[in-house]
């Protein structure tokens, strides 16, 4: 497979556009920051023709008490296919931890009006900063946020058909789709129910179907604005609401899915040598005091977090590479609220600093190092040194 998998690379290279690569995103102005599906979209400005990119990153870990761990933590290339001036496809290969195969997105677009694509396929749902924005040189830290990890939870895609666009005059970008959404619970073909997916200290992330035979009988709804009408400012207000999905055996059993309200605020600010972000989310669910029982588990009725980032560049506006030193505050919980007291677990309300470096050494390359500090209610605490490189093409 991997064999077929660089063959194809190999040639699609032999025809790709040549694209030149505009600035990342942590020093540049947010109004202008792009994914990499959406510098695929922009960039290939041929009639038709294949575009190529690519991005990666190689993480050092070590936790207090635990031994060192080293990964290539993932490997990803893009192609994007212009198949004439209103049609376009894209997908995103990745290869995690070295031998994990995973299609990241896959969906083609079709441009109706200036303001209006549609589009269908394996998508990013759009909530919070870094799901959709989460190339190794577009945010600080070696690893992602936490709360991304387990709220959000990133990488959060599914399949879905929906509207995206922008209105320039107004500042306004918009998202809208229809999902499938997370599974809650499997079973064993007779109707019973054998366990859950959701819960812990990783909250929903364990219900991401990422469009592998996803089961799908309740439909879920994803919006996301952006604002960007101010100068270096860009805010962000998305929701996403539905149910879980269940195996069709067990889906009239209660607790085999529960209903789910997500909401979401971000900002990203940038001026000179200066940035900042921040991200709350907060996710209501129904029907958990069931679905614990159905599966034993516990979940909790809300999961809450947020996080605030300052960064300023160390090095002169005038010099070529750049050098942010960066602190981030977390805090986020798992079971913000649950049903059943007694399954309530201090360890899951959690608070992380971190403070580093990231060294751009061009457009589209980072060193980075960090060190964390992380407590929870429990008086569990932790510390963490991270190194890591990444690139971006």
């Amino acid at each position: 497979m991997k064999k077929v998998f660089f063959a194809l690379l190999a040639g699609a290279s032999l025809f790709a556009n040549a694209q030149s690569a505009p600035q990342d995103s942590i020093p540049t102005n947010p109004q202008n920051q792009q994914n990499a599906a959406q510098r695929i979209l922009s960039g290939n400005i041929n009639t038709k023709g294949v575009t190529v990119g690519g991005y990666g990153e190689i993480t050092y870990n070590r936790a207090t008490g635990k031994n060192a761990e080293m990964d290539v933590q993932r490997l990803v290339m893009l192609f994007g296919y212009k198949f004439n001036d209103e049609l376009q496809f894209v997908t995103e290969i990745e290869f995690e931890h070295v031998k994990e195969v995973f299609v990241e997105q896959a969906f083609l677009q079709y441009t109706i009006a200036e303001n209006v694509n549609l589009r269908g396929g394996l998508m990013l749902v759009p909530m919070g900063i870094v799901n959709e924005y989460h190339e190794p040189t577009t945010f600080n830290g070696v690893e992602r946020p936490s709360m991304d990890g387990a709220i959000i939870p990133t990488t959060w895609r599914e399949i879905g058909v929906g509207v995206s666009g922008k209105f320039d005059a107004a500042s306004l970008r918009y998202q809208a789709y229809i999902f499938n959404g997370f599974q809650s619970t499997t079973s064993d073909g007779n109707g019973n129910i054998t366990g859950g997916k959701l819960g812990g200290s990783k909250g929903l992330r364990g219900g991401r179907q990422k469009g592998a035979k996803s089961n799908f009988n309740n439909p879920n709804f994803s919006a996301k604005l952006d604002y960007y009408g101010l100068p270096g400012l860009r805010l962000g207000l998305s929701g996403y609401f539905g149910r879980t999905q269940s195996p069709n055996d067990v889906e009239d059993i209660a607790g085999a899915d529960v209903g789910m309200s997500m909401v979401g605020f971000d900002a990203r600010y940038a001026y000179q040598r200066f940035t900042a972000r921040g991200q709350f989310v907060y996710a209501n669910l129904t029907d958990t005091e069931d679905y614990n029982l159905a599966t034993g588990g516990d979940l909790g009725s809300a999961l809450q977090g947020y996080y605030l980032e300052a960064a300023y560049n160390l090095l002169p506006q005038r010099k070529k590479q750049q050098l942010f030193g960066f602190v981030r505050y977390e805090d986020y919980d798992t079971q913000a609220s649950i049903e059943n007291t007694a399954l309530r677990n201090l360890a899951y309300d959690r608070q992380e600093w971190t403070l580093g470096l990231s060294y751009k050494l061009a457009p589209g390359a980072v060193v980075k190092a960090d060190y964390q500090f992380k407590n929870n209610a429990a008086d569990i605490a932790t510390k963490q040194l991270n190194l890591g490189i990444g690139v971006w093409f």
